[in-house]
């Protein structure tokens, strides 16, 4: 039976489950110093002075130092890194571990203390006085945009960078130009703070001689972050070990290069003690990136019958205080993905980066995709409307395709889609919801004047993930390559090592490494160990982001298995004495065609690799093959995505009851754990929908940085989701797989804003923002009535 496409539970979990893993705070080192971060209580301010004596005075505090006191010691080679400078004028300000002279949002560390428990380290902090000069913050969108004060007194303006893809301007102009209809809206992306399970945290270990250093680290990103700190602690890169061992979630938040894992290592260095670090969750709030923070304005033109003719886009992102690693990129992911699933003849798109007195946004998951699916689905219903058709049949007149299947199309934004079939999709996602049973029950509602309306809300989305190929990336100016790395080595013994440059943070790598290799090599998967997360043990990786890691990782993995069978195939003929071209590799073994009964199992073969005593001329000892695999394109998951909400039209309440997800990322290794990705991705998107949202006033001071306030939800808000799929192979890689771990999210946010519109749409509500929370739904419903007279 082939392993791929077997639904296995995870071979994970039994040690996270019974607490066996080991995450950085279980980690304990003899001498170890926790750091205490003294934060910035204003948005902007500079810092008159730092008193800290009373800190340093304290039981078990070994040190205390200011920004100014480790800009003196010469820690830095270099400021934190952006690695996506997007335009050659971008703006993008030095951001050092630390403030010295000017503090620019709230929650930036402007001292650290070293004591010898986190409590004492804590405690410190607090005893701390800075004197602050406040200055005038700009503490959002419309205050960056507005001018009247600016987020770096270093800078005139807080414009960062415009981006534009309009790769046919006259073309976008007829189209509007020759509109039966034309829709314009704007939508607002409001911030989030990713809220991982496991917050971040950082342990810096010197070798006790020779210079060497293991930074541990709570990180989805183990070998970027390697050569970042190199680069910024100008510590060489040879002698820096990073490991993030277990990772309980990251959702993007932990794909950056942070100010306390460059001050751990820099003083770990420094002072020959390990130095830690972990963050507490309102810490996180301030200290931790936050994901979206977009303003969006999308125009659609289309002919009588619905038919698209053009689409136009403009985006002002927020980027923060700060360039993180990917920050100005972020909206840029999305750029070419605005027409969606739709055959859009002409399209433009731009984008204004903006500073703010504010958290720096970066990667959260989706990145960039989840904004874009939002824009063009939620136009799509207004185009509906503005039409005269139903949701569901704009979308089939607009099909790329026209709903059928198509492979290596390009598309208006200049992508090329890898393959694509829409209709189906659709159809199955319908069906299973009893698409036309849900509008009975919401014609029976309406008719009777049930104060508890339903609503229908449909998004086909379509993502790109496996992000690369390198040489795209790199024409985007961003500053990695795209590639993947793995070894795989079979031992004497018969079973198999595989090293992985992908980093898990709970997608399943193990599990769903050891299915490829056990279907490639015909062995049990319980036979496959899988190595990863430790630069010292995995030197070579791109890690794990963007939905990238099956569709770039585990095809290397694929492909050095098939680089192993055929050095086996070599060996196992010289064994045979018989002729390579005759032989035939099935069920793990090799026998000559036609003849299964004489067979030579493969790890026969490696233990005769090993000892060497009868090889082939020419051929080394060892069963054991890497590659480095660089797509040639991106792969683009697809889906449908329906959902549907009981909206209460006399206090506001929503609640969702049911939710149906059809997802096509191409073929499945795992299917279990498909569909757990999908569960999880599809909860992210509804929160930012229903429920999530950072609130700054308009100091820049955060409202709600505690899960007391800040509102994550549990499984108790979430109905059952029903999921299936399609399946549409990829033709960026010979497995044929696409990516699937942001796909919910991508999908989820604008079902759910789609339902609750579609459930007010007898009141003339259009258009609600996110979180459509009860006091927001009853105040349009409210609204609505004063304007009409009374109850609609």
């Amino acid at each position: 039976m082939s392993a791929i496409g077997t639904p296995m539970k995870r071979r994970e979990d039994p040690r996270l489950l019974t607490g066996e893993a080991k995450y950085v705070d279980d980690i304990q080192v003899p001498g170890q110093l926790w750091m205490g971060m003294v934060r910035a209580t204003v948005a902007h301010a500079t810092i008159a002075a730092i008193d800290t004596s009373a800190a340093e005075a304290m039981d078990g505090v070994f040190a205390v130092y200011t920004g100014a006191d480790l800009q003196e010691m010469g820690l830095w080679g270099a400021p934190l890194p952006c690695a996506w400078v997007v335009t050659p004028d971008m703006a993008n300000p030095a951001h050092y571990p630390t403030a010295v002279d000017e503090v620019h949002h709230l929650g930036e560390i402007v001292a650290v203390v070293l004591a010898d428990s986190r409590y004492r380290a804590a405690d410190a902090a607090e005893a701390v006085v800075v004197d602050y000069a406040e200055l005038a913050a700009v503490p959002n969108l419309d205050a960056a945009m507005a001018g009247a004060a600016v987020a770096h007194s270093s800078l005139s303006t807080n414009h960062a960078y415009h981006w534009p893809l309009v790769p046919d301007p006259d073309a976008l102009e007829a189209a509007f130009a020759n509109a039966a209809h034309t829709v314009t809206a704007e939508f607002v992306q409001q911030r989030l703070i990713p809220a991982a399970m496991e917050p971040r945290g950082v342990l810096a270990v010197p070798s006790p001689y020779g210079g060497d250093i293991t930074l541990y680290s709570s990180t989805q990103v183990p070998h970027i972050l390697k050569v970042m700190v190199a680069a910024t602690t100008g510590i060489s890169e040879a002698k820096i070990r990073v490991v993030a061992p277990s990772v309980g979630g990251g959702f993007g938040a932990k794909l950056n290069i942070n100010p306390d894992e460059m001050l751990a290592v820099a003083l770990a260095h420094r002072l020959g003690r390990p130095v830690r670090w972990t963050e507490s969750r309102t810490e996180a709030a301030g200290s931790t990136h936050q994901g979206r923070g977009q303003h969006q304005r999308i125009e659609l033109a289309a002919d009588a019958g619905g038919k698209l003719l053009g689409c136009r886009v403009h985006i002002d992102a927020d980027m923060g205080a700060y360039m993180m690693l990917i920050t100005p990129g972020v909206p840029l992911l999305g750029s070419f993905l605005y027409t969606g699933v739709y055959d859009v003849p002409a399209f433009g798109f731009t984008c204004d980066g903006w500073f703010t007195n504010l958290t720096p946004t970066d990667a959260y998951r989706g990145a960039g995709r989840p904004e874009a699916s939002y824009a063009i689905e939620r136009a799509m219903d207004l185009l509906a409307a503005e039409v005269g058709v139903g949701p569901d049949e704009i979308r089939r007149r607009n099909f790329l395709g026209g709903g059928d299947r198509f492979e290596n199309l390009t598309v208006a934004s200049t992508l090329v889609f890898d393959s694509g079939h829409y209709g189906p999709n659709l159809d199955r996602a319908l069906e299973l919801a009893d698409y036309d049973g849900l509008r009975a029950e919401q014609q029976r509602r309406r008719a009777a004047g049930e104060p508890v309306q339903l609503g229908i809300g449909l998004c086909t989305y379509v993502e790109i993930c496996g992000l690369a190929p390198s040489r795209a990336l790199g024409g985007l100016n961003y500053g990695a390559g795209g590639w993947e790395h793995a070894v795989v080595r079979m031992l004497p013994t018969g079973k198999v090592e595989v090293v992985s440059g992908s980093t898990p943070h709970g997608q399943g790598h193990e599990t769903t490494w050891s299915q490829i290799v056990a279907d490639k090599l015909g062995i049990d998967p319980a036979d496959v160990t899988v190595l990863h997360s430790d630069t010292a043990i995995s030197p070579l990786g791109l890690d794990t982001y963007g939905s990238r890691s099956l569709a770039v990782g585990g095809v290397a993995i694929s492909m050095a298995c098939d680089k192993v069978v055929d050095k086996a195939k070599v060996i196992a003929a010289h064994l045979m004495e018989a002729n390579v071209d005759d032989l035939v590799f099935e069920n793990g073994a090799f026998s000559v065609a036609g003849t299964p009964a004489a067979s030579t199992p493969i790890q026969a073969v490696a233990f005769a690799a090993f000892t060497a005593h009868n090889l082939p001329d020419g051929v080394e000892p060892n069963l054991q093959e890497q590659v480095t695999f660089d797509p040639p394109n991106f792969a683009f998951p697809f889906g449908t995505h329906v959902a549907v909400v009981e909206v209460d039209t006399e206090t506001g309440g929503v609640r969702l009851v049911g939710y149906t997800a059809v997802d096509d990322c191409g073929t499945q290794i795992n299917p279990l754990i498909v569909e757990g990705q999908v569960h999880g991705g599809i909860v992210q998107g509804v929160a930012q929908a229903l429920w999530e949202g950072v609130h700054y006033d308009e100091d820049g001071i955060i409202k709600n940085p505690s899960l007391m306030d800040y509102l994550v939800p549990s499984a108790a808000e979430v109905p059952s989701i029903r999921t299936d799929s399609t399946v549409t192979p990829s033709t960026s890689n010979p497995l044929g797989v696409k990516g699937v771990g942001e796909a919910g999210t991508i999908g989820s946010a604008a079902a759910v804003m789609n339902a609750i519109c579609d459930a007010l749409s007898p009141f003339g509500i259009a258009d609600l923002p996110m979180p459509a929370s009860p006091q927001t739904v009853w105040r349009a419903v409210e609204s609505a009535r004063a304007t009409t007279g009374g109850a609609s």
